[in-house]
């Protein structure tokens, strides 16, 4: 099948909240208990309807990934035993555990910002698709002069949900114009 791509349509207008007028102010201020979602609705995906995240451990060394606060992004990934990231080098750890993705999501395996700033430890080939059920294995890079030791436990990377979006793949004989264009690498600044 071919096509060209569809015709830009532009974005919605904003509204604009009505100003309070001076004799209202006096009341606004009194009634100024207001919650931000009582003025503005925003719709928000409560926790409990979310499908759950399953995690299958694989031996007695597999640990369950944790979120460290409240609103941290990503669950930390344990290591299942002790290895050496070589100086320079790459090894893939064990985790011990495998896993089931929410359909619509995949799991991404990103590096934990510690770990990179203090050591130059780094993830790579981090993708875990909703039908993949094999143990989740993290590559670890050493980007550091020294090798960096892994003990069984520590946390070794976070894992990130991220949606995603599968449309149908369409030929195009033409696409849109656009402000950027063809400009790649470093054409932005």
């Amino acid at each position: 099948m071919s096509a060209t791509s569809p015709p830009h349509l532009p974005l919605p207008k904003r509204q604009k909240p009505n100003p309070i007028s001076p004799s209202q102010e006096s009341s606004a201020s009194t009634s100024a208990t207001m919650s931000a979602t009582e003025a503005f609705p925003v719709p928000v995906t409560k926790v409990s309807e979310q499908p759950p995240l399953l995690i299958k451990k694989l031996s007695d060394k597999a640990r369950l990934p944790t979120r460290g606060s409240e609103f941290a992004a990503g669950y930390d990934i344990y290591a299942a035993k002790d290895t050496v990231v070589p100086s320079r080098g790459k090894v893939l750890v064990d985790t011990d555990i495998s896993m089931a993705v929410p359909e619509g999501t995949y799991g991404r395996i990103a590096p934990r910002s510690g770990l990179a700033s203090k050591h130059m430890i780094d993830t790579g080939a981090g993708v875990i698709d909703a039908d993949y059920r094999g143990q989740v294995k993290v590559l670890l890079f050493n980007h550091g002069e020294k090798d960096f030791e892994v003990k069984e436990g520590d946390r070794i990377a976070q894992l990130i949900l991220e949606r995603i979006y599968t449309p149908e793949v369409v030929e195009a004989k033409e696409l849109e114009e656009s402000v950027r264009g063809a400009g790649g690498f470093g054409s932005t600044g």
